[in-house]
């Protein structure tokens, strides 16, 4: 089981567990590195053409500092590129025009800031508009959707739900130079050596002739294309589908992009047949402390315990699932099996799974989620999340960490604390939980 998965409260911003970021204007949240973008933060601004008499802001001249500092990292990390076999043409052709975006800094130290509860979230993420969109998708590209999923195994409707959720089917790509962003990332210094790995990657994407640097556009962290893919991901799952000889997420044309997205989902262990999820009941007194990522058991024997599927029924055993409550008790749950997980190696949040899954799920006919959500709750801030876990800690309640994710040490932190107060072990950490502890 991954080691960090919001629950509640869902960070929207930065790089995803696998190595990929969503453009600006979806809605893909995003909690850890590998492996969404709502704030529009100030860039920094432009020096000015006419001579002044005072002295330029701060702001300006901390800018053009990085930028000298950034050139003269592109000329350090040249010898670097060649070493790994970048020609020098390839090289000063693609690193020419690379500035510092003082933005991109902003958005990646700021990412933690913006949050949304999960219902929020998948309000847009599976709109109504969101749903037609996809179906239309669907249809234009059925023979497409057919070949891939008869290639992969991966459902097709959970290829087109990624592609709707990254880049709204191809409509949101990201207009970000990735060269200049991932050069400005890696010059930070704060995730060097992850950033120096994307541009080592995306001039390889160059040299092989796979698109050119006009083209090489996406996020303002460098996830490129219609289901956005950093270059990594790109060097190891991305498919030439069309068979031209290249493989290009970046062209209008989606052929190569939505299979790549389906090899990438085979790679990390898809099983052909299996949901997602499947959303349940579960009968009055259910222990709560039993819902657990790691307590597995099949659909048939959770049944024997009262969870059944919406129409009362047994879900099918198609494999051991948990029971998730990714709003707590007084929220929707859901069986999720082990394709979940699988979908959590594109994006860690449990939100953005659940969205996936179940845009899936209303492109192919199904209805909306069924059980109720606290719509009264607010999602914590940051700085909350932060005050939660030093508090639980303090308490003797050890979230091991004060990172203000709320993953599965920090829920069990909750849930203990809930158990010692005799409320429901849900593990949901609400303002309520934050306002006992004050």
């Amino acid at each position: 089981m991954r080691w960090m998965r919001a629950v509640s409260a869902i960070v929207l911003a930065g790089v995803g567990s696998a190595g990929m970021a969503a453009p600006d204007g979806s809605v893909r949240p995003k909690t850890r590195d590998g492996g969404i973008t709502l704030a529009a933060l100030a860039t920094a601004p432009n020096a000015s053409l006419r001579p002044v008499l005072r002295p330029a802001p701060a702001e300006t001249r901390v800018s053009t500092t990085h930028d000298a500092g950034l050139r003269q990292w592109v000329a350090a990390f040249r010898s670097r590129a060649l070493a790994e076999g970048i020609s020098a043409r390839v090289y000063d052709n693609a690193m020419a025009s690379v500035r510092y975006v003082a933005d991109v800094v902003r958005r990646d130290r700021n990412q933690s800031e913006f949050t949304k509860t999960i219902w929020d979230y998948l309000d847009t993420a599976v709109s109504d508009h969101r749903i037609r969109n996809g179906k239309a998708a669907l249809k234009k590209h059925r023979a497409l959707l057919d070949r891939v999923e008869k290639r992969f195994g991966v459902d097709r409707e959970i290829v087109v739900a990624i592609w709707g959720l990254e880049s709204a089917y191809g409509a949101v790509r990201g207009k970000t130079d990735v060269m200049s962003a991932m050069a400005t990332l890696a010059y930070d210094a704060r995730r060097a050596a992850f950033f120096e790995a994307q541009v080592l990657a995306a001039l390889k994407i160059l040299q092989d002739g796979h698109t050119t640097p006009a083209r090489l556009k996406g996020s303002w962290a460098g996830a490129m294309g219609h289901t956005q893919f950093m270059p990594t991901s790109w060097r190891d799952h991305a498919v030439d589908f069309n068979g031209d000889g290249r493989r290009d997420i970046w062209g209008d044309d989606p052929t190569d992009a939505l299979a790549s997205t389906a090899a990438y989902l085979k790679a990390n262990g898809w099983r052909t047949g299996q949901p997602w999820g499947v959303e349940v009941r579960v009968p009055d007194g259910f222990d709560y402390a039993s819902a657990r990522r790691e307590n597995t058991r099949m659909p048939s024997a959770w049944a024997r315990l009262g969870v059944v599927a919406m129409d009362g029924r047994a879900v099918p055993d198609h494999g051991r699932a948990s029971v998730l409550l990714p709003a707590g008790h007084q929220g929707a749950a859901f069986l999720v099996f082990d394709n979940f997980e699988v979908l959590e190696s594109y994006n860690t949040a449990d939100a953005y799974v659940i969205g996936v899954g179940h845009l899936a799920d209303r492109i192919t006919g199904g209805g909306p989620i069924r059980g109720d959500w606290p719509r009264q709750d607010r999602a914590l801030t940051y700085d909350e999340r932060i005050e939660l876990q030093t508090r639980l800690t303090a308490a003797g309640f050890d979230t091991r960490k004060i990172d203000a994710r709320i993953g599965p040490l920090t829920i069990a932190a909750v849930r203990a604390y809930q158990q010692s107060k005799g409320w429901v072990p849900d593990g949901y950490a609400s303002l309520n939980v934050l306002k006992s502890l004050r």
